[in-house]
């Protein structure tokens, strides 16, 4: 099978490490996998530690002539973004191949042609039951969810221990998320639980790896509630699954969640979860976390209090999460999933 794989994002979080997981999985599953993706970004250099060929455009709007050129090399172009869905789909009369979008996120779509663009697209992959219910909910049908993939690999923990060391932590409990400073991860609201975690204890410190547009207003939040020797902003670091191996506490405050796979990664490290019940989150956390509201501070303070407070908790939430993990979001299982859904996609068009 011949799959092109389009992300054409900027950045790299979740999808486009998601995106990487899939093109590996393929890869080692001796078919034939190419990248489309933006030129001098985080996915390109990432990839081609992968050696598979990557064809690289220098904006989004290039995205229908590459597809409406050379799709029709390929037997199934998988998509993972929603702007690559609509010009996958725009170029589909002159490709003339099937179209997989992977959805991600969780709320809903709006206006009439959005909602035309889901009902054209071949086959939609849901990365949790929330997404698809949502997607049920503008008449879509056509819907199978498959989750994101958890992979560990090995660790740098004399990196983490010396930053530790450099930074002035020694000693501290460290909680922290690894989020962009978004709305929909709502960051305003950590930094009240943090807030309120304070008020409890001074043995910590969070750690918020990422950047986005919020960050102007959350450091103010976190000036205005007088937080700022125990919340600290640390942007986006490289490699960031090495400071795992020093996380207390992985904590997400998210309004709305897809699924969120950095979970995924607390859970393949040993590290016990602390989130809202926000979309995928209250799906995958369960039973194997401490799920709280969203918006709701105060819970999701006393939360990661009682992790901390309780090593046979953190024991018993840690041995469930991992073994879940381990078996549900192998690559290999991931990788089936996606090629039963090709095969079927391919056979049905």
């Amino acid at each position: 099978m011949r799959i092109l794989e389009v992300n054409t994002e900027k950045t790299w979080r979740g999808g486009e490490r998601q995106t990487w997981y899939n093109i590996k999985g393929f890869r080692d599953a001796s078919h034939q996998v190419e990248l489309l993706c933006l030129e001098g970004f985080p996915l390109e250099e990432k990839t081609k530690e992968l050696s598979i060929p990557i064809h690289t455009i220098k904006s989004k709007l290039k995205t229908f002539l590459y597809l409406a050129r050379n799709g029709s090399n390929f037997d199934i172009i998988h998509v993972q973004t929603a702007n690559s869905q609509f010009h996958a789909l725009l170029s589909q009369p002159f490709h003339g191949r099937p179209v997989v979008y992977t959805r991600r996120v969780d709320f809903v779509p709006k206006g009439f042609f959005t909602k035309l663009k889901y009902r054209r697209t071949d086959k939609l992959i849901a990365i949790s039951t929330p997404v698809k219910t949502i997607l049920e909910g503008i008449g879509v049908k056509n819907i199978d969810v498959i989750t994101d993939i958890a992979e560990s690999k090995k660790l740098n923990a004399l990196r983490a221990h010396a930053f530790i060391i450099e930074n002035g932590f020694s000693g501290k409990k460290i909680i922290a998320t690894t989020s962009a400073m978004v709305q929909h991860k709502d960051p305003l609201t950590m930094a009240a639980a943090i807030h309120e975690l304070s008020k409890k204890r001074n043995d910590f410190v969070f750690l918020h790896f990422g950047e986005g547009i919020l960050k102007p207003e959350l450091e103010a939040k976190i000036s205005e509630l007088g937080i700022g020797a125990f919340y600290k902003l640390m942007g986006f670091v490289d490699n960031v699954e090495d400071f795992f191996t020093i996380f207390d506490v992985f904590a997400m405050s998210s309004e709305e969640e897809g699924l969120g796979s950095s979970v995924l990664d607390a859970f393949i490290y040993k590290v016990p979860v602390v989130s809202t019940n926000a979309g995928g989150l209250k799906e995958i956390v369960g039973d194997v976390g401490l799920l709280s509201n969203i918006k709701d501070p105060k819970a999701l303070a006393e939360n990661m209090d009682r992790i901390l407070s309780d090593d046979q908790l953190k024991e018993t939430l840690t041995a469930k999460a991992f073994e879940i993990t381990r078996d549900k979001n192998s690559i290999s299982n991931v990788t089936e999933a996606y090629l039963h859904v090709f095969r079927k996609t391919i056979a049905g068009a």
